[in-house]
Parts: C-alpha cells; sequence; structure tokens
C-alpha cells in the first residue's frame, strides 16, 4: 500500500491499494507499474534539471569561446547595413601627426554588468578604417585658424566610411597628446576654440565641448591599459575555475568585504624617448610619509567602467607612471654623454688622447665585440669600439636608474606601490618586445636567466660574425644595422629597468613580451572610446524595461523555461493521476456500498451504516 498526503488544492489524505487498480493486474505488477510511473517522473525531472543544464552550459562555454576567437580572428568587414550598430571616432592628435581610428560595437545586451563590445571597424577590403596625416597639431601653434581646414580630411575620410543615418549619434572625440602638451595653455585652448566652432558646421557627428581636448600623460598610460585587458577579456566575469583571480579593495569601500574578479594586466612601455608602466593596484596602499601620499596622488588614478556609478564590481585602481629619458634611445644619449665626459676629463687629467683617433678608441663595454661606433659633442668627435661585455655594461648603467634608499620607490626615486608578483602579469611592448625577439629571437615569455645567457652570447660575438648573420637573413626582417650595433646596449638598460628599476625579481615568470595583442596593434583609442562611451549602455537598459513584461519574460534564460515547463508539467501530470485514482476508488466504494444494501434488504434484515468515502 502507498500512502499519499497532499495540501493542495484541498488538505487530505489518499491511499493506493491494490483495490484502486485494476482487476486483471496482480498486486506485484500494480506495484511494479505504480513504482515505475513515479521513477518516469523522477528520470524526466533529472533530465531537464541536469543533462539540459550541461547541454546548455556547453553552449554558453561554446559562445564565450567563439566570442573570445571572434575577437582574435575578427577580420570580416563592418556590415554598415546592420541598423542595430553603433559607430565612435576617436582622433590621435600626436606630435608627429594625427590619426583617425572608427570604431563600432552592436546594441548592448541589457546586462548591466557587461561593457560594450567595441571593435575597431573594417572596411569592404577588410582593412581597420584608419588614417593618418602629418605633421602634429602643434605645428599650426602660430596659426590656429587653419586648424580645423588641416583635421577636415580625417573626418571627411570617416564620414564616408560611417553611415550617414547614424552621423548624428555618433561621437566623435579629438584627444591631443605629447605634442600639445607642451604648448602654452593659451595656444592650446586657441587651437581647440577652432576645433570646436568649424567642425560642427561641416560634420553631423556628436561633438561637444568635453569632446575636444589635451589629455594627461596619466590618462593615455590609463586608456592603455583600458585597451589591452579589454582586448584581453580581463573585464568580463567569468566561473571558470582555471582563470586566473584576484581579491580587490574597492576604493572608497573598505568597510565592505572584498570582491572576486578576473586578474587584470599590467603593461610595460619602453619606447625612443620614454618609458611607461601601469597595472592595477588592489589591495589598498599605505605610504611612508605625507609627502609620498601627495605624489601618489597623482600617479594612482581610480575609474569606474561600468554604466551604472553605484555598481562597483568595475571600479578599478590604476597605478600609471611615465619616465622622461628612460627610453632606449634616451638611455643611450645619457650612456654617452656620460662615456664622452668621463673620457674627457681622463684625457685631460692624465695626458692621454683615448678615443681621439681610431688607432686609440675609448672601449665601449655596451658595443658587441669589436664593433665601431663614434660619437660627438660641441664639435669634438670621439671614437669607440666595443668589448662586449654584458655584465660590465650593466654595472656602468645601474647608476642611470636613479634610484634612492626611500622604500616603495623605482626609477629615479618616484613612488611605486607594490607588485604582488606571485599573482600578477604583465605585458611588455615596444623595446621589451624588440630586444628580446629581433635579435635573439626570445620573444614571448620572458625568462630572466636565458635572456641573460642570450645577451651575454650576443655582446661576445665579434661583430664581423654579427654582420654575416646579418646578411644571411637570420635575424628578424625588420631588424637592421643600428638594431645591430645597439642590441648589447638596449638589452642590459632593458633588464635593468625592470629588474632594477622596477624592482621585478629574476625568478619573475609571468611577462610577456609582445608586439601585438591577438595580431592587433591596440591603441590607446580603444580604451578611450571604451571610457567615454560607459554609460551609453544605460540607454539600451532603459528601453528593455520599458517594454513590458512580455520583454521581461523574454529576458528570462532559455534554460530556466525549460525548468518552469517540466515542472509545470510533472505537476500536472501528477494531479491527473491522483485525481483519477480517487474519482475510480469513490466509484468502487459506493458500488460495493449498494450492492451491500441489496443484500441485507433481501434478507430482510435493516441495513447496516457503512462509512462515507474519506
Amino acid at each position: 500500500r502507498i500512502s499519499i498526503s497532499c495540501l493542495l488544492p484541498a488538505s487530505w489524505h489518499f491511499s493506493i491499494s491494490p483495490v484502486g487498480c485494476p482487476r486483471f493486474l496482480n498486486t506485484t505488477l500494480r506495484q511494479v507499474v505504480v513504482i515505475g510511473i513515479f521513477a518516469a517522473a523522477l528520470s524526466l525531472l533529472y533530465y531537464s534539471l541536469v543533462v539540459i543544464r550541461n547541454k546548455y552550459g556547453r553552449a554558453y562555454r561554446d559562445k564565450r569561446f567563439h566570442r573570445y576567437l571572434a575577437r582574435v580572428t575578427d577580420t570580416e568587414a563592418t556590415d554598415t547595413n546592420n541598423p542595430n550598430l553603433n559607430y565612435g571616432i576617436v582622433v590621435d592628435c600626436g606630435s608627429s601627426g594625427s590619426r583617425i581610428f572608427v570604431y563600432c560595437w552592436p546594441r548592448h545586451n541589457g546586462n548591466p554588468h557587461d561593457l560594450l563590445d567595441i571593435k575597431q571597424m573594417r572596411d569592404k577590403t577588410r582593412k581597420p578604417v584608419v588614417m593618418k596625416i602629418k605633421p602634429g597639431i602643434s605645428e599650426f601653434a602660430s596659426s590656429p585658424e587653419k586648424v580645423s581646414d588641416y583635421i577636415s580630411p580625417l573626418l571627411s575620410f570617416a564620414a564616408e566610411h560611417v553611415p550617414r543615418a547614424k552621423h548624428k549619434e555618433t561621437p566623435l572625440y579629438i584627444l591631443c597628446t605629447a605634442g600639445m602638451r607642451i604648448l602654452p595653455e593659451s595656444q592650446q585652448k586657441a587651437i581647440l576654440e577652432d576645433l570646436l566652432t568649424d567642425i560642427p558646421v561641416h560634420f553631423d557627428f556628436l561633438f561637444s565641448d568635453s569632446h575636444a581636448e589635451v589629455i594627461s600623460g596619466k590618462q593615455e598610460g590609463v586608456y592603455a591599459w583600458i585597451g589591452i585587458n579589454f582586448v584581453l577579456g580581463r573585464f568580463e566575469h567569468t566561473d571558470d575555475e582555471d582563470e586566473a583571480i584576484v581579491e580587490v579593495h574597492i576604493p572608497g569601500s573598505e568597510n565592505r568585504e572584498a570582491i572576486i574578479r578576473k586578474r587584470t594586466v599590467g603593461i610595460l612601455d619602453m619606447g625612443g624617448v620614454s618609458t611607461q608602466i601601469a597595472y592595477e593596484v588592489p589591495k589598498t596602499v599605505s605610504f611612508a610619509s605625507s609627502q609620498q601620499e601627495e605624489v601618489a596622488k597623482n600617479l594612482l588614478a581610480e575609474f569606474n567602467l561600468g554604466c551604472d556609478a553605484h555598481q562597483t564590481e568595475h571600479v578599478y585602481r590604476v597605478y600609471v607612471a611615465t619616465f622622461l629619458g628612460f627610453g632606449g634611445n634616451a638611455a643611450r644619449q645619457r650612456y654617452e654623454d656620460s662615456l664622452f665626459t668621463s673620457t674627457a676629463l681622463k684625457n685631460r687629467l692624465l695626458g692621454k688622447q683615448t678615443g681621439l683617433t681610431s688607432d686609440s678608441p675609448c672601449l665601449d663595454p655596451c658595443l658587441p665585440l669589436d664593433a665601431q661606433d663614434e660619437i660627438q659633442q660641441n664639435g669634438q668627435r670621439m671614437y669607440l669600439r666595443g668589448t662586449g661585455d654584458f655584465d660590465l655594461c650593466r654595472e656602468i648603467i645601474q647608476p642611470f636608474m636613479n634610484k634612492t634608499n626611500e622604500t616603495q620607490t623605482s626609477l629615479n626615486g618616484v613612488y611605486q606601490p607594490a607588485v604582488h608578483f606571485q599573482n600578477s602579469e604583465f605585458y611588455g611592448f615596444s623595446e621589451f618586445y624588440y630586444c628580446t625577439e629581433d635579435v635573439l629571437r626570445m620573444g614571448g615569455d620572458y625568462n630572466a636567466a636565458k635572456f641573460i645567457k642570450a645577451a651575454k652570447d650576443y655582446c661576445a660575438t665579434k661583430w664581423s660574425v654579427l654582420r654575416e648573420r646579418f646578411d644571411r637573413g637570420l635575424y628578424a626582417s625588420h631588424a637592421d644595422l643600428h638594431r645591430l650595433k645597439y642590441q648589447c646596449f638596449k638589452s642590459a638598460w632593458m633588464y635593468e629597468v625592470f629588474h632594477s628599476g622596477f624592482s621585478f625579481p629574476e625568478s619573475y615568470s609571468n611577462l610577456k613580451t609582445a608586439l601585438q595583442v591577438y595580431d592587433k596593434e591596440v591603441q590607446w583609442t580603444l580604451g578611450a572610446i571604451l571610457y567615454r562611451t560607459r554609460f551609453l549602455p544605460l540607454r539600451d537598459i532603459q528601453q528593455e524595461n520599458f517594454r513590458g513584461s512580455h520583454s521581461h519574460w523574454r529576458s528570462f534564460s532559455f534554460v530556466y523555461n525549460h525548468y518552469l515547463f517540466f515542472a509545470c508539467f510533472l505537476i500536472v501530470l501528477l494531479s491527473i493521476l491522483l485525481y483519477l485514482l480517487r474519482l475510480r476508488r469513490i466509484h468502487r466504494r459506493m458500488l460495493r456500498n449498494s450492492s451491500s444494501t441489496s443484500l441485507w434488504m433481501e434478507e430482510g434484515l435493516p441495513p447496516q451504516k457503512i462509512a462515507g468515502p474519506l
């Protein structure tokens, strides 16, 4: 006997006994049938909760994988006929020229936790929509009225690619960098005024006063950091246990619990003139002195990439520092000036002629063995010959780091918050890549011990052998004789900046040197458009909210709709089964009662009271 109790639709108790089953079934078989029905129902429920979940879970993971894959190999032409695509334009006004970048993105998915999926626009030939003109915008400092004519070809180029119907809703940002920073504020203002006055007359782009400005080196570094991490997918949420995560203390919410999210990457960029470092500081920082705290305020940037200012999951604290004079070429110039001065002083004190003729050259440990070079200063020439001593070269250039004894400092004694070396990852660009790849062919994952060995071997190799290898094409295609000659110095300089200047241990294994990310050169302009359009998803989210209950219903996951369907199906099925069995039992009892009454009447006895159905 199987007993069933139910509270809905009314409180009642019901028992299934052999009497309630068809007569042609014996007791054992009836029990098997009842148990089979319940087993089938449970199996169906298990299928809906487990099998379908796994199926759609895999589909979701595959979707994420294909989204990353699309981000890596996205070379398809942009579909300008798609009405759901939005566009944005950024003009990078640098010191040597100006470049325009056109970006596009689909409508936001309505999830306030996700960022816009911004990509670089590609024309019909699948090439990025980019155009560059020379000279730099700062060349018009004395004639600001010509700036709008200077930049007009770039905007016309963008107007040809962005669909005409989208012009009025396409934001345009004109952001000026190094060349404009050195101009007086009055000249900067005059140039920007001309842009703000003339551009709206000739173009319909969304262009307001805040869309044209001179950005600081700190802003440029933050935009570069945002661009790299966005392309790498580090701003997306994950439940994958294989993803590297970090515990973050949100600025301004010290009393709240720390949040767990994807680990972002830091960037190291060594150009010809300067070196820049940028990385997230997940923990609350402390300062050795009030002076250090004041300096740190100019180096730490706190910002929210989310569309909702009240949500803190996309709040980041990033350290950005730029060091002028610490680029590869500028460092070599500083080294040569020091070498020239010290050699000239020794010649005067000792009465020697070292370096004044090619027969008695000054020995330079930072040049390859037997390589010859010349340097000039104040009209005087000095001859150099390399000895290829990598360790001595490192020792000589260490004082150029300008390190101090103060805690938490790096190059030039500048404040640097601690890096969690065991849970961090950095990408090295420009000279970090050229030094490891062009000649040494070691680009990618950085290993200090292997790099030192390769650099030592290169420096100690005779210049004639290096030239022979160069002529045979054994080095990178874009490596030239200038790279060959100064590779020894730049290898030592890069090594010292990384390990002595920024204090990374020699055992650090999470540095990747790269020229591109996913075969694409990531510009800081990508980070700029992402940051400046961060509130746009609110528009799409609000539109979704106004669509009413039907739209709200469709917003539920397809998988959970299946759960609801199968649950309702099981409830209805069990209710019908129980109802039919209950009716059958009532019917049989009524028949039994009726037959008993007839029997008593036939025997002339008064009818017995029989309890009615439960």
